[in-house]
């Protein structure tokens, strides 16, 4: 049985306090406290490839697509605000992929959200 890949990234989006999911731009979509946008799931939208895009601190973006091009990349639209794409059609490690969701998370979050992260 194959993994589905949005369940994962929405449980893994939606465990975080206070976000929201709804459709932005045909694609489901990640808020925190339903205003700021941290993760974006690209299901073919832009090309033929299953990905999502988030936030990602200064220097993340080009340190991992320069690592390994075949699971990250700039993604359009966000991509030069630094944003990451990460490809989901790919052997995935869902640890990782949670350390990304969440530093995406602490990126647009408030404070006193992140905060409730240390707790």
């Amino acid at each position: 049985m194959q993994e589905d890949p949005l369940g994962r990234l929405r449980g893994l989006c939606l465990a975080l306090p206070e976000t929201t999911e709804r459709l932005s731009h045909g694609e489901p979509t990640w808020f925190v406290r339903d205003r700021k946008t941290f993760v974006m799931f690209a299901d073919h939208h832009h090309d033929d490839r299953l990905a999502f895009w988030c936030a990602a601190p200064p220097g993340t973006q080009e340190a991992l697509t320069a690592q390994d091009p075949g699971r990250y990349f700039r993604p359009p639209y966000v991509g030069h605000r630094g944003w990451l794409g990460v490809y989901l059609d790919v052997p995935v490690d869902w640890t990782e992929i949670a350390e990304i969701v969440t530093e995406a998370y602490r990126v647009i979050a408030p404070k006193t959200l992140v905060a409730r992260l240390e707790a």
